[in-house]
């Protein structure tokens, strides 16, 4: 009955850096039991950047919580806006099927093993200023019908003296 946002982020503390890709599925029904209700969740903002410092693209599959709050049609409908957000802003995508948990995870399981088997490595130099920080990130094709996802910000360390 804890925070998944707390969840989250303990484990991106604790994983190694690692030069390879690192991308996390969270199976919850997103309530955060410990950062109340609506727009501004310190713990949602807080996990957010630190995936995105960490370069942890995280994804969600919404599922029905538990007790009074898995109940509770305002709850669960920040519990989707949380994941939704997370997921979005480090680059990843959330699936949902209503309120309730999906009869299966197939279709959305496939479409993620879709989503990795279709990414591609970007690199770029970002003008680093004199205080670390994070800067927005847009990308854009010429090629027609492409989507593009990737996450809103990256991290940037400050310039060496």
């Amino acid at each position: 009955m804890a925070s998944p946002y707390l969840s989250i982020g303990d484990l991106i503390k604790r994983w190694p850096e690692s030069p390879t890709r690192r991308e996390l599925l969270v199976i919850s029904d997103g309530i955060d039991r410990f950062g109340g209700v609506g727009p501004g969740n310190p713990y949602v903002d807080t996990v957010i950047e630190q995936a995105e410092r960490a370069r942890v693209i995280i994804y969600a599959i919404y599922a029905t919580g538990v007790g009074h709050f898995g109940h509770s049609l305002w709850r669960v409908n920040w519990g989707q806006n949380y994941l939704s957000q997370v997921a979005s802003e480090t680059g990843g995508e959330a699936y949902f099927q209503g309120f309730d948990t999906p009869i299966s995870f197939t279709p959305f399981l496939e479409d993620l093993a879709r989503r990795l088997t279709h990414q591609y490595h970007l690199e770029f130099s970002a003008k680093a200023e004199k205080k670390p920080g994070f800067q927005k990130v847009k990308l854009k094709t010429e090629v027609p019908n492409v989507e593009l996802v990737a996450a809103d910000k990256v991290y940037v360390p400050a310039q060496p003296e």
